[in-house]
């Protein structure tokens, strides 16, 4: 299965062509941060490389810019092209599926800090739940160990296991 999922911010404004049959298609690097630390305790950043095709290329292009939050989702591909001085040329990018805007478009972050949430990511609407007295819902009391009635230890082996 090649499947990749990042979430990251744009390292400069997407570029957007045309082919020449008129279909859309964006080009542009999102910053990922890594999980581990050096040394240091930094974090290290991966710049990876991704193409978006037909509306989600114009949307992208319209509504993002460099600094920008976004996920993207794909699958890793490889090609090669002869470049003009006649050398062989490698690429790997993403071609994605679907773009997803995780931050405001009036946002003017251009860090490559994490997102942190602001009061107008989320208004509430007239139709989010909220719990009230009538619901009938049992809440769970966290300090009841959940496995006193058992009364043995169970023990495992090898053979036990499905795999």
């Amino acid at each position: 299965m090649n499947k990749v999922l990042l979430v990251g911010r744009l390292t400069k404004d997407p570029e957007l062509r045309t082919t020449q049959s008129g279909i859309a298609v964006a080009r542009f690097t999102i910053a990922v941060n890594q999980t581990f630390t050096n040394r240091n305790g930094e974090r290290g950043t991966d710049f990876i490389n991704c193409v978006v095709w037909e509306r989600q290329a114009s949307n992208l292009a319209k509504y993002c810019h460099k600094g920008s939050l976004v996920s993207a989702e794909g699958r890793l591909t490889n090609r090669s092209y002869d470049a003009q001085d006649g050398t062989k040329r490698y690429v790997t990018e993403v071609v994605c599926d679907t773009v997803n805007f995780l931050s405001s478009k009036n946002s003017d972050s251009t860090s490559g800090s994490e997102y942190q949430p602001s009061s107008n990511d989320y208004q509430p609407t007239g139709n989010d739940y909220q719990p009230s007295g009538n619901d009938n819902m049992e809440m769970a009391d966290l300090s009841d160990d959940p496995f006193k009635n058992f009364n043995e230890e169970i023990t495992l082996t090898n053979d036990d296991l499905p795999f």
